[in-house]
């Protein structure tokens, strides 16, 4: 670190954070009105140092959670429905199938479970109440309800109940995303009652599913912190993570609202040191609205983001006990080696980087901006099996995730200072970078094996060949273009243009299905889709493996056409 950099992360002070996450221990942040309040209090405590705070106030569609049970066999079982559940408060009653893990046509994720539909299948659910393990996902959920489900029930992998969100919709639906809105009821219940409900399918008994819900159109309030650089004002870096949770949610996100709640003030004090802006945002919606708060500000602010913006960074449950490492951590390939630098200077840990998932608040991937960060810290896989957790979205680890547990106990002031100097040098040195820290030959290393793998799982039924050539030719541009760059023949403007420019290509091609400017649901998306089918031509009969290859013509044409895009980005400067 510079001296400029170790001076303003010396700053850093954990008196405000703290009192912020104190604060919010002690309320509930799932009803607008909660909420609202807390991101009043965000934006008076930052008022009362002097930063400027812009409050939005947008209309979010959103689903308020209430009670839910499941009664069978004289009994009532303990439930919580996600939101977007369909309100039942008078009950669906029917036959209980189970459907999961005991059934070799499963494959067992618990965010996003994914079945085999077979007629069979079909046949045995349609018109009945589904038990299955998971979360009460949306995959869970849009599958069986396809193939006639009349309600869902999530079997969670321990004794406490995880809230959740069940639609595939990403943000507030417009008219084309309504009919992907969920029509059934769905509640999650724990592993011992989802174990006794299974026995009760298995004798072919039914059961009743209650679910309580309030749905429909909320002014939330939204703060936005605008901290202008001296040299390039109009671009910025998006700093930003949601504020409503899950009962007092310390873990997720009352810590990662306190680390931006310093981070704003500490770099507002040091704004004449910036080169380029830092724009922070605290969203609503995001665990009532499937991420309402910030795909609404993508949408608004489109295409600002789309001309100025130059990275996202997504803070969420930093802070967190007994989270000692940085693996499993989100990045996208181009900023590993930037992100990883920042993490061993803070930290002294070594990054273990991973594809960013389709979940968090990555609500930019359309619009094509580089992005890293999603969840911060957690504990080791080692520490994780000793204490017998299973795998959780956040919390550091800890599995209080989404739960009335995730209490003041949750955060720890050491973890949490730390991680505060994570985010503020890779916010900072992001802002500061004479050249975009972006290294897209990475990204084309991805590519390349990506199209490989693809290849060999299509055999002689398809030829990547074409995209393989086109990853290759964009490498091969990249190459010296980097090189011309280190030897200083392009000028940092011209070069920060094109790193930028890379990333609004690049960055639909490999996160994207949908036109630019929508959002994908709320579902796993493989690494290229567009040519993604290649990987599963075994899943295809003779019927159906030549619609499946006039798929791959197409999405080969959009990939190849995206990848000649960017290299010809690449060589306008290299000549």
């Amino acid at each position: 670190m510079n001296k400029l950099e170790n001076d303003i992360l010396g700053a850093v002070s954990l008196d405000e954070p703290w009192a912020l996450i104190e604060s919010f221990s002690t309320f509930k942040r799932e009803h607008p009105d909660d909420v609202n309040r807390g991101m009043d209090e965000v934006a008076s405590r930052l008022r009362k140092h002097g930063v400027e705070v812009t409050m939005h106030e947008p209309n979010l569609y959103l689903s308020l959670p209430g009670l839910a049970r499941v009664e069978a066999d004289g009994k009532t079982f303990r439930a919580k429905p996600p939101a977007y559940s369909t309100d039942a408060r008078g009950g669906v009653e029917g036959q209980l199938v189970y459907i999961g893990a005991r059934h070799n046509a499963m494959i067992t994720d618990m965010f996003e479970q994914k079945v085999e539909t077979t007629k069979e299948l079909a046949d045995n659910v349609r018109g009945k109440i589904v038990i299955s393990e998971g979360f009460a996902s949306p995959g869970l959920v849009s599958q069986f309800e396809e193939i006639g489900a009349i309600a869902v029930i999530g079997i969670n992998p321990g004794v406490d109940i995880h809230w959740g969100i069940c639609t595939t919709i990403w943000g507030t639906p417009d008219l084309d995303d309504l009919p992907r809105k969920p029509k059934i009821p769905a509640v999650a219940v724990n592993k011992p009652d989802g174990e006794a409900l299974a026995a009760i399918a298995d004798r072919g008994g039914s059961v009743t599913v209650f679910t309580e819900m309030e749905e429909g159109w909320f002014t939330s309030k939204l703060p936005e912190v605008f901290i202008k650089g001296t040299e390039e004002p109009e671009k910025y870096v998006l700093l930003h993570g949601h504020l409503d949770s899950w009962d007092v949610g310390v873990g997720d996100n009352a810590t990662g609202d306190a680390t931006m709640l310093e981070i704003a003030r500490v770099l507002w004090q040091n704004r004449d040191k910036l080169k380029r802006s830092v724009r922070i945002c605290w969203w609503p919606g995001h665990s009532t609205g499937r991420y309402a708060g910030s795909t609404w500000f993508s949408d608004t602010f489109a295409l600002d983001l789309e001309e100025n913006a130059v990275a996202q960074v997504n803070c969420d449950s930093p802070g967190c006990r007994w989270a000692s490492e940085f693996i499993n951590l989100c990045r996208m390939s181009e900023t590993e080696d930037f992100l990883a630098g920042v993490i061993e200077e803070v930290a002294g840990k070594t990054i273990e980087g991973e594809r960013p998932h389709r979940a968090g608040d990555y609500s930019f991937n359309n619009i094509g901006i580089s992005s890293y960060f999603m969840l911060s810290s957690t504990m080791p896989d080692v520490l994780r099996e000793e204490k017998g957790y299973y795998t959780v979205g956040g919390c550091g680890g800890n599995i209080a995730w989404h739960t009335e547990n995730d209490t003041l106990e949750i955060a720890d002031k050491d973890v949490l200072l730390r991680d505060i100097k994570v985010y503020l040098l890779a916010v900072l040195r992001n802002a500061n970078a004479e050249i975009l820290p972006f290294d897209w030959r990475a990204t084309a290393r991805e590519f390349a094996g990506t199209v490989a793998d693809y290849q060999a799982k299509a055999g002689d039924r398809f030829d990547l060949a074409p995209s393989k050539r086109a990853v290759e030719e964009l490498a091969s541009a990249l190459e010296g273009f980097y090189a011309k760059m280190k030897a200083g023949s392009i000028q940092p403007k011209v070069a920060n243009r094109v790193i930028q420019d890379l990333a609004r290509i690049l960055v639909p091609i490999n996160f994207t299905r949908v036109n630019r400017f929508r959002h994908d649901p709320a579902l796993t998306i493989p690494p290229l889709p567009s040519i993604a089918a290649a990987a599963e031509l075994d899943r295809h009969g003779e019927t159906t493996l030549g619609f499946a290859k006039t798929q791959l013509v197409r999405g080969q044409n959009r990939l190849i056409s995206a990848l000649r895009q960017a290299r010809r980005q690449v060589e306008l400067v290299v000549g």
